[in-house]
């Protein structure tokens, strides 16, 4: 191959994992547009909520062993299994004891990809609603209670997870 007609060079892991990040918020926004089209913004809420949470409960069995009430555990596990965590998604760790484990998030791909595709505020706070239901699935999954909050106009950053001890087994 001669110098002008050799490939370019591949995307580096970080721009692959950025444009996957992307086509999943791109199909987030389709499909939930698809169906507020047809059904409304109520039912395609929560039609989207059940779909993204049903994929957290699946994801969330893998942190069971930290159930119900090692926080400290599923936290280091839970972020050591982000990929490139701290630029995409800049974690800050609150509070991590007994009784809860709260991050906040300050970055989002899925929100900054649906932000370049000029969604507007009243849309992002729709699709980080429905896009966190994620969240409550997986850690709920693990054992834990969830009462985390997604992004909102005027907040900062993006989600604000809270994770709580879940009941005993009997």
């Amino acid at each position: 191959m001669t110098e002008d007609t050799k490939a370019p060079a591949a995307p580096d892991h970080a721009t692959q994992l950025r444009n996957a990040y992307a086509m999943r918020a791109a199909s987030y926004a389709h499909m939930f547009d698809v169906l507020r089209e047809r059904y409304g913004t109520e039912t395609a809420l929560d039609i989207g909520r059940e779909a993204t949470r049903r994929l957290g409960e699946a994801m969330g069995v893998k942190y069971a062993a930290h159930g119900p009430d090692d926080l400290a555990g599923l936290c280091h596990a839970f972020l050591d299994g982000i990929p490139n965590r701290d630029s995409m998604f800049a974690p800050e760790i609150k509070r991590c004891d007994g009784d809860a484990l709260e991050i906040h998030f300050h970055r989002c791909p899925l929100k900054e990809a649906w932000q370049a595709q000029g969604k507007s505020d009243e849309d992002l706070e729709l699709l980080c609603n429905m896009a966190g239901a994620i969240d409550g699935g997986l850690f709920e999954a693990a054992g834990f209670v969830f009462r985390g909050e997604t992004w909102k106009p005027g907040d900062e950053g993006c989600c604000r997870l809270k994770v709580l001890p879940g009941p005993k087994a009997a």
